[in-house]
């Protein structure tokens, strides 16, 4: 038998959950950088994150990441924010160079802590790289993160012996890893915009 614990128990979200957008950028539209992506609905459903946590009054960040090259550097079309986050006015905005929103400017845990803020709802790109790396930083640093993994996608990778690993697998990987290791919650965007009450 298993032990219950708060981390089973059905999704609530507080007033002051912090909706984390990350790198939805223009970039991240060049397929033949970046190879096949899954999930085509990602973009919908941030959309309905945001206009659910903008209802409700809940705080976003937004981040941006700023490469030194690819498509994501700073000052090209591709640094900038799709459309779909474009007009989103954020409660913060970080700029970062790094795989977590946690490494960034300004700093999001000390604004977190400046809150008292304890819940991180996380969506944007990648799935796996940038979106599970502030999901892990999130957990060991004590908050609880909401990974709602079908507001989010990836890219198609090769791994280090050549073979390329299908976007749907490494995503499926992602949320295996965050829920089993409990480094967060793995949900859907309907529970998230449930538990919102907007």
């Amino acid at each position: 038998m298993t032990n219950t614990s708060a981390f089973d128990a059905p999704l609530t979200l507080a007033p002051d959950a912090v909706l984390i957008v990350i790198d939805v950028q223009r970039g991240f539209d060049d397929e033949e950088f970046w190879g096949p992506r899954d999930n085509p609905d990602a973009e919908k459903r941030m959309v309905q994150l945001i206009e659910s946590w903008q209802a409700t009054g809940r705080p976003i960040v937004t981040v941006q990441h700023a490469s030194t090259a690819g498509p994501l550097v700073a000052g090209t079309p591709g640094h900038e924010l799709k459309p779909e986050i474009a007009a989103v006015e954020p409660d913060l905005h970080i700029v970062k160079s790094v795989n977590s929103a946690f490494y960034g400017t300004p700093d999001l845990h000390e604004w977190l802590q400046a809150r008292g803020t304890g819940q991180l709802v996380i969506t944007g790109i990648m799935t796996n790289v940038c979106n599970e790396v502030t999901a892990r930083m999130g957990g060991n640093l004590g908050y609880d993160v909401i990974f709602p993994a079908d507001a989010m996608h990836t890219f198609a990778m090769a791994g280090p012996d050549g073979a390329l690993i299908p976007a749907t697998e490494l995503a499926r990987a992602t949320s295996a890893v965050l829920h089993t290791a409990r480094f967060a919650k793995v949900v859907t965007t309907d529970a998230v915009l449930a538990a919102a009450g907007a």
